[in-house]
């Protein structure tokens, strides 16, 4: 009796880490045409915009075909390369050629690129030449750590920490991102860069891609509700948080009451997520938005989620962040609050179905009732939460619900 055969092909692909993400960069590869390896292994190194990072193999196998050079930018779900398993890894039995070299005159710098001169350093990824045009820095002039010379992430911000600490002048702290009230207002971000007729940036252009494309899929409805932030203002000077921290700590209970909310809808497959992964919306200014996510939100103080926050706005801003930082939200918050805003309508970020927006926390003359009914006007620090939620998943009710949680969660905060 014959044995049955068994084979399988799977495509190694340019990975997605961003909402405005839409392409990456081929560092390194690590392993050649012809040889094993095994699932979860690190198959090539990868640079984008916001993200420097390891590729791992989605599974055991044979590598058949490596299909992009080292320096070749791709877009975004490009096949990289191709893994075969089970009988078919048996049948390779000799190395293919080595892959496509995006110029012939420099060494690939990986282990299929032939022996030959260093490579030439003015081939930098995204995000190197992303941060030293931000601060300056002429890329000639730094010595690469990389494979064959090549100038690293790592390399720039050396120098970037280096200047700083060499300074002269007193270096101001690095605005925050998204994180703070707008008691602490920040400098006006410089407009998206233009084309010279005027034409959006690529980044831009994505994200609106992304954003007409929920728009097209949800069905969105907004709610909004108005919460007296009292008690958080008071206990979050005492502790040194952000607003948001809170928000966050109010918006993980009331998804604990209300767990419709903490789920996808992808086509029709709608799931309910049993942890809470906050994706926390950050603005990179030119570099368009990404959303980190706070996984495991279900765990932590609201001290947890100050620290977590600030970490992962830091780590945004340094380009430092992991596919695994932005992969895995259940519900997304944003807050452009800090610039002043009062009401927005926030759209979906798919596949979840709802997203909640925190306003600017503004005094103002609000009527109060004390215990023993009687109306006086007081001066509370106030703001709006909007919710943006999926009507083909939610209802109006239930968005009321989960919002007038959230508030009662933050008017009753305890120390």
């Amino acid at each position: 009796m014959s044995s049955l055969r068994t084979e399988q092909i799977v495509d190694v692909t340019m990975p997605q880490m961003g909402v405005s993400v839409a392409e990456g960069t081929i560092i390194s590869w690590r392993v050649e045409v012809g040889e094993r390896i095994e699932a979860d292994a690190t198959i090539c190194e990868i640079s984008t915009d916001k993200i420097d990072t390891e590729v791992p193999a989605p599974i055991s196998g044979v590598v058949t075909e490596i299909l992009v050079a080292v320096d070749e930018t791709v877009e975004v779900g490009t096949v990289l390369a191709r893994i075969a398993t089970g009988d078919r890894a048996t049948l390779v039995a000799e190395p293919a050629p080595d892959p496509p070299r995006a110029a012939p005159t420099e060494t690939n710098g990986h282990r299929n690129g032939a022996s030959g001169p260093p490579r030439a350093r003015g081939r930098y990824s995204p995000v190197v030449q992303r941060i030293a045009a931000e601060h300056g820095i002429d890329l000639s002039t730094i010595t690469g750590t990389g494979r064959d010379g090549r100038v690293r992430k790592q390399d720039v911000l050396a120098v970037v920490n280096g200047a700083s600490s060499s300074s002269p002048e007193p270096v101001a702290p690095e605005p925050p991102l998204h994180i703070e009230s707008p008691y602490v207002p920040e400098p006006t971000p410089a407009p998206a860069p233009m084309g010279g007729d005027g034409s959006l940036s690529r980044m831009r252009r994505q994200i609106g891609e992304h954003m007409k494309r929920s728009l097209e899929t949800a069905a969105h409805c907004t709610t909004w509700i108005e919460v007296d932030m009292s008690r958080v203002e008071s206990d979050r000077a005492r502790l040194g948080l952000t607003a948001l921290a809170f928000v966050a700590s109010a918006t993980n209970a009331a998804l604990r009451e209300h767990p419709a909310l903490n789920a996808t809808l992808d086509g029709e497959t709608y799931t309910r997520h049993h942890e809470i992964n906050l994706g926390i919306a950050v603005s990179l200014g030119e570099d368009g938005l990404i959303v980190p996510v706070v996984h495991g939100a279900h765990e932590l103080s609201v001290e947890g989620f100050g620290a977590r926050i600030k970490d992962l706005a830091r780590r945004a801003r340094a380009r430092e962040l992991t596919p695994d930082d932005v992969t895995g939200g259940t519900f997304t918050i944003t807050n452009p609050g800090q610039y002043g805003s009062i009401m927005a309508t926030p759209i979906i970020n798919q596949p979840q179905v709802a997203i909640l927006d925190l306003e600017a926390i503004v005094k103002r003359p609000v009527v109060v009732t004390d215990s023993d009914g009687n109306d006086s006007i007081a001066i509370r620090p106030m703001t709006i939460l909007g919710l943006s939620w999926d009507h083909r998943a939610l209802d109006g009710a239930l968005s009321a619900q989960f919002l007038a949680s959230v508030k009662r969660h933050l008017e009753g905060w305890a120390s």
